[in-house]
C-alpha cells in the first residue's frame, strides 16, 4: 500500500485515490440517506434558481473530513463549498458534488448521486458516481476499465450505422425541440434524467446513446462521470468537438455533448446547427 501522501504520479496508479474516493462517496451517500424523504430543509442559492438542502451540506462535510486530510496536497472543488483561487495552483484536486440531482432528491425520487473525482492536470485521472437510493457504484480510473457495481461496462454501439436506428437521448424537451427536425426525427428521447452524471452514466452503461447538455453545468457535475464515459469508450465533448479541461478559473460550461463513440459526432453536428455555429 503506498503512503499516504505519496504523489500518485510515482505510483504509477491512481487506484489508491478510486478506493479513498469510492470510501468517501459511499458514507456520504450513507449520510444522505438519513435526509431522504424526511422533509430536509431547504433554501435557495443563485438568485432563487438553485435549490440546496441540509443534505447537501452534510455529505459534503463528510466528503471534506475523509478526502482533505487523506491527501493535504490537492486542492478542493466543491458545489457545496466557497471557491478558493488557491485551487488554480494545484496539480491535483478532489472536485465533487455531494449531491448531483438535488431537486430529484427533495423531491423524493432515486435518480441522484453523489459525485466525485480526482482531477490531475486539468483531466480526471479516478472517478465514482454512487446512487445510493439505486444501490449503484459507477468507478473508473485513466488507466482502468470503467465499472458498475464491480462489473466492467462498456457504451453500446452495435447498431449505430442502421439508416432506421433511433438514436436515444437524454435531454431536455426544449433541447430536442432546437434540434433540425431531420435529426430529431430520428430521436427518441429518454425521460427526464434530474442527474446530469448519473445521465452521462447511463451512456457510459450503454441504456442512452448519449445527450445534449445545456450551456451551465460545471466542472462537479461533470468530472467523475466524464471519465467513467471514456473508459467505457464513450466520450463528452464540446462542441468544437475538445475535451473539457478541469480547474479552469471558471468552472461553467458552454452545450455538451456525450455520446457513444460513433454517434458523438453526429450529435454534435446537430448541437453545433442547434446552436447556429
Amino acid at each position: 500500500m503506498p503512503e499516504r501522501d505519496a504523489p500518485a504520479d510515482d505510483r504509477g496508479t491512481w487506484a489508491g485515490d478510486l478506493d479513498l474516493i469510492t470510501r468517501a462517496a459511499e458514507e456520504a451517500g450513507r449520510t444522505a440517506l438519513g435526509f431522504f424523504r424526511n422533509a430536509p430543509d431547504v433554501t435557495w442559492k443563485h438568485g432563487g434558481r438553485s435549490p440546496v438542502s441540509t443534505a447537501d451540506y452534510a455529505a459534503n462535510d463528510v466528503l471534506k473530513e475523509m478526502l482533505l486530510p487523506a491527501r493535504p496536497n490537492y486542492g478542493w472543488l466543491s458545489e457545496e463549498t466557497d471557491d478558493d483561487p488557491a485551487r488554480l495552483s494545484c496539480e491535483t484536486l478532489f472536485v465533487v458534488d455531494p449531491i448531483d440531482g438535488t431537486r430529484a432528491f427533495i423531491a423524493g425520487k432515486d435518480l441522484w448521486c453523489v459525485s466525485v473525482a480526482v482531477v490531475h492536470r486539468g483531466r480526471p485521472v479516478a472517478g465514482v458516481l454512487y446512487a445510493p437510493a439505486l444501490g449503484e457504484v459507477f468507478q473508473a480510473t485513466c488507466d482502468g476499465p470503467a465499472l458498475k457495481n464491480g462489473a466492467r461496462i462498456a457504451t453500446t454501439d452495435g447498431a449505430a450505422g442502421a439508416g432506421d436506428s433511433l438514436l436515444k437521448v437524454a435531454s431536455a424537451e426544449d433541447m430536442i425541440a432546437r434540434l433540425e427536425p431531420g435529426f430529431r426525427n430520428g430521436v427518441h428521447r429518454v425521460p427526464h434524467v434530474p442527474s446530469l452524471a448519473y445521465r452521462i452514466a447511463m451512456v457510459a452503461d450503454g441504456r442512452i446513446d448519449g445527450t445534449i447538455v445545456k450551456t451551465g453545468s460545471h466542472d462537479w457535475d461533470l468530472a467523475a462521470a466524464d471519465l467513467i464515459l471514456e473508459r467505457a469508450g464513450g466520450q463528452l465533448a464540446t462542441l468544437e468537438a475538445t475535451a473539457l479541461t478541469y480547474n479552469r478559473p471558471s468552472v461553467k460550461h458552454t452545450v455538451l455533448c456525450a455520446a457513444t463513440a460513433s454517434r458523438l459526432a453526429g450529435l454534435i453536428a446537430a448541437g453545433q446547427a442547434m446552436e447556429g455555429h
